[in-house]
């Protein structure tokens, strides 16, 4: 059976989808980008502070499932310019410390106008 995660603590999901989905001992979270819960407006305009945001959610996510960022074992990461991957990095490194697994890809878009995405898989 699965635990379908919808909390609070993270913005909402923005369609038909779950935030999380716990299936066993795995959780696989959909992406996070840099809203803040609180007021639902994006942390700031650059990607350290949408990053630092989408980290943040992430954590909130975990947290809600029993975990930590420790549990967590592959990152698939989304910025729309590669060129501002050594910014997106530097917020990254202080929340992803056991350095999971991960992909980094740039797109041409990102949901809500966001300037980056941080989705994980984590396992109790």
């Amino acid at each position: 059976m699965f635990e379908y995660t919808d909390i609070k603590t993270a913005p909402a999901a923005l369609g038909p989808y779950s935030q999380a989905v716990m299936a066993g001992n795995t959780l696989y979270a959909s992406g996070a980008i840099g809203i803040d819960p609180e007021t639902g407006k994006f942390a700031g305009e650059d990607v350290q502070s949408q990053c630092e945001q989408a980290c943040k959610n992430v954590g909130e996510i975990l947290k809600a499932n029993g975990m930590t960022y420790d549990n967590v074992v592959k990152t698939t990461c989304y910025i729309l310019d590669m060129s501002e991957f050594k910014d997106f990095n530097e917020v990254y490194a202080k929340y992803f410390t056991s350095k999971p697994a991960r992909s980094c890809v740039a797109i041409t878009a990102l949901p809500a106008g966001a300037l980056c995405e941080v989705e994980i898989i984590a396992v109790k």
